[in-house]
């Protein structure tokens, strides 16, 4: 028998993540001298780290040891458990390489257990709506295989647009080049980003302005929605009315799209800041980017 999980960069509900009876790795963040780690929603408090980065506080995150992930995996195996690992992009963070070294160590102190991971390429519910399918499969009674198999073709319709009110968040976080960063802001050039099929961080658009960004943001679902048995998740970091705008704005013209709100959280807003606004949604394929 195998346990579905994850981590909570996947950014999926808590309410959800217990329905479908979905563990979760929670990942550490840190401000105002007090690490936390991410709940799926469950207790944290949005207003108090947005306010906080606002303020001019900058927060950080940090990757997983070998330690933790022992602690995290290896009481599973001591059940006798399997565990199929559904995890956000590898190409984001160097904690994968820790969670290599561990399972070497496990694989040999449990020879007859195993720890399938599969890399979504994506973050925050671009992972998300891949835990969720993969989990109604497995609830369904599909085998570890097959929910790998569906997840190979499913991962590369995953489409994630998303926008960033300051560069220098992304900046900071090495995510973006520094000179990008400056002319980006001083330009007022808002790139439309998105996450290319290895699941590394790529420019998609660039558009002069929020409010055309906004735009350019719902266009792509209208445009480009093919899923309409999944969710098309709609998130903003502490910027609630340009949230809803947004939804509204793919409501009027998808009226058939099964919309959700939700706040990204304080891991994944470390880096991109307050005022960032992102769609998620299944296409065709996954988006073409300009350049990474």
């Amino acid at each position: 028998m195998s346990v579905l999980l994850c981590d909570s960069n996947c950014e999926l509900w808590h309410t959800t993540l217990k329905q479908l009876g979905i563990d979760f790795i929670p990942m550490p963040y840190m401000y105002g001298d007090k690490v936390y780690y991410y709940d799926m929603g469950e207790h944290t408090d949005f207003s108090a780290f947005y306010a906080a980065v606002r303020g001019g506080v900058v927060p950080k995150t940090q990757a997983l040891n070998p330690e933790d992930y022992k602690r995290i995996l290896e009481p599973y195996f001591k059940k006798g458990e399997d565990v199929l690992y559904i995890s956000f992009s590898h190409a984001m963070s160097g904690t994968f390489n820790q969670l290599d070294t561990e399972l070497k160590e496990l694989a040999e102190a449990y020879p007859g257990r195993k720890c399938a991971v599969f890399d979504t390429n994506a973050i925050s519910l671009g992972a998300g709506i891949q835990v969720k399918a993969a989990a109604e499969l497995k609830n369904s009674g599909a085998s570890d295989e097959q929910i790998l198999n569906f997840l190979r073709g499913f991962t590369n319709r995953v489409a994630v647009y998303f926008m960033v009110d300051d560069l220098m968040h992304l900046k900071r976080g090495g995510r973006l080049g520094a000179a990008s960063a400056v002319v980006g802001t001083l330009l007022a050039v808002k790139p439309v980003l998105t996450f290319d099929s290895h699941g590394g961080l790529s420019v998609i658009e660039k558009v002069m302005g929020r409010k055309k960004c906004i735009a350019s943001l719902a266009d792509k679902v209208v445009h480009s929605l093919t899923g309409t048995g999944y969710e098309v998740y709609v998130l903003d970091a502490d910027c609630k009315e340009d949230g809803d705008k947004l939804a509204d704005l793919i409501r009027e013209r998808r009226p058939e799209a099964k919309i959700v709100r939700q706040t990204v959280g304080p891991v994944i807003g470390s880096h991109c800041g307050p005022g960032t606004l992102g769609v998620v949604f299944i296409a065709d394929k996954r988006p073409i980017p300009l350049e990474k």
